[in-house]
């Protein structure tokens, strides 16, 4: 299992603690659009949905709720660890 897997994987466990740099890395291996936004947002798009998070600052790691947030985006995108695409 590599390094995108266990990220998406922990996502959907809803684990604390991701690194976010891990996370911006596995989004784009899925394909998405990652744009800067004002201050720490960061402007996400993947498969025809879009959000909008705050890059973590002071730690580097995603907190809770935006480790949910994450997990909806991917729904709605149709990404699921058992659903996998083969090039993560």
């Amino acid at each position: 299992m590599g390094k995108h897997e266990r990220t998406l994987e922990a996502i959907f466990a809803k684990r604390a603690g991701i690194a976010w740099s891990d996370i911006e890395k596995m989004l784009r291996a899925l394909g998405a659009e990652i744009s800067e936004g004002r201050g720490s947002r960061v402007r996400i798009a993947l498969g025809g949905v879009r959000a909008v998070f705050h890059r973590p600052h002071s730690r580097k790691e995603a907190d809770r709720g935006a480790v949910v947030a994450l997990r909806r985006l991917l729904e709605q995108a149709g990404i699921a660890p058992e659903e996998r695409p083969h090039d993560l």
